[in-house]
């Protein structure tokens, strides 16, 4: 099947062709593609298939050739046409960066937000068997699954808890389980996404305006931000574009009114970091990671731009502490490689099994 982007597979083929590319270079062990697709953007990192058999082998820095940025390739955000012209786009031309050719992809693993059932799952696997031949093995996972193997080299274990634009806590046990909270979008119950804490500080400001609320700090922070002169512009600036990410930018806003002093910003952190805590919890008890005891150790992996560090109002820090007043061994990480790459480490792990399975 041709797709819009078939002309940028065939400059790439193009491309290696006459330059020799570095195919022959990779020729023992082929690379690997990882992609991470959110609401926002879409990074795809191609790295060199590892010699090794564990993930405590992994050399450092990590073989990545290249990396390439493209926009949404959540379906429900754009459509499936515009999602999967994205995920083409950005794959092809981190192939060119990298200098390979498709031929040399061992495996491919994309995780993208939307992807919450297994119809989506297969959706996606069935545009990737148009693009890569048949011996490539296409692994397909929401966005959250490669921001837990971010943290734990892929290694599928633990909790993950996402906190963007958006927030989801997804966890797995040792032996294959999985289970979710949240990731239903802020008209379901996000509250402790970026959209959520924006959202109530854009409310807090309405509602001081009219009476109904006590004055407060975010008011002249947001207006001033925003070039408003009074909070009733606001509502025309709100539905002008009610897009998630546009929304979810105002939360320096509120945490620098946090810092300030102002007390309804503070209690929106607040309560944000007690769904953030709950989120986990709920996946915790819905897997029994803990133990029967409840003290059993497990990482919590932390992703997103709402958990990290401020100067005085640390999101990430207050969640973790919640988590750990419950549960004492939860180990929470914060990882040193972005989701794209933790999606290859997941690609490379389950790859070296079924290697291992057949040999």
């Amino acid at each position: 099947m041709k797709h819009k982007n078939g002309e940028i597979w065939e400059f790439e083929n193009n491309v290696n062709s006459t330059t020799g590319g570095v195919e022959d270079a990779h020729s023992d062990g082929g690379v690997i593609l990882g992609l991470d697709g959110g609401t926002t953007s879409t990074i795809c990192i191609c790295m060199r298939v590892l010699p090794f058999s564990s993930s405590s082998n992994l050399p450092d820095p990590l073989p990545i050739l290249a990396r390439a940025v493209a926009g949404c390739s959540n379906h429900n955000s754009v459509g499936e046409a515009a999602a999967r012209d994205t995920l083409e786009q950005v794959m092809a031309e981190t192939l060119v960066k990298a200098g390979a050719k498709r031929s040399a992809v061992r495996a491919v693993c994309l995780g993208v937000s939307g992807v919450n059932h297994p119809t989506d799952q297969e959706r996606v696997l069935n545009w990737l068997r148009d693009i890569f031949p048949s011996h490539v093995k296409l692994y397909v996972h929401n966005d959250a699954i490669a921001a837990l193997a971010s943290g734990t080299y892929g290694k599928l274990h633990g909790c993950v808890l996402i906190a963007g634009t958006g927030c989801i806590a997804y966890g797995f046990t040792e032996d294959g389980q999985e289970a979710r909270a949240a990731g239903a979008g802020p008209v379901l119950g996000d509250w402790g996404s970026g959209y959520g804490i924006s959202a109530q500080a854009l409310t807090a400001v309405i509602r001081a305006n009219d009476g109904r609320g006590p004055q407060t700090m975010l008011t002249n922070s947001i207006l001033q931000s925003l070039g408003l002169s009074s909070p009733d512009e606001l509502i025309g600036w709100t539905y002008a574009d009610p897009s998630w990410a546009r929304i979810a930018a105002l939360v320096p806003l509120v945490v620098s009114c946090a810092e300030a002093g102002d007390q309804i910003a503070n209690r929106i952190l607040d309560d944000a970091v007690q769904e953030l805590a709950l989120d986990v919890k709920a996946v915790v008890k819905k897997l029994g990671l803990s133990g029967p005891d409840g003290n059993g150790s497990f990482p919590v992996v932390m992703v997103g731009g709402v958990l990290e560090a401020n100067k005085k109002w640390d999101i990430g820090k207050e969640v973790a502490a919640c988590i750990q007043k419950t549960y004492p061994k939860a180990s929470p990480i914060r990882p040193k490689v972005e989701p794209a790459v933790g999606a290859a480490l997941l690609a490379w792990n389950s790859l070296m099994k079924e290697t291992s399975r057949l040999s």
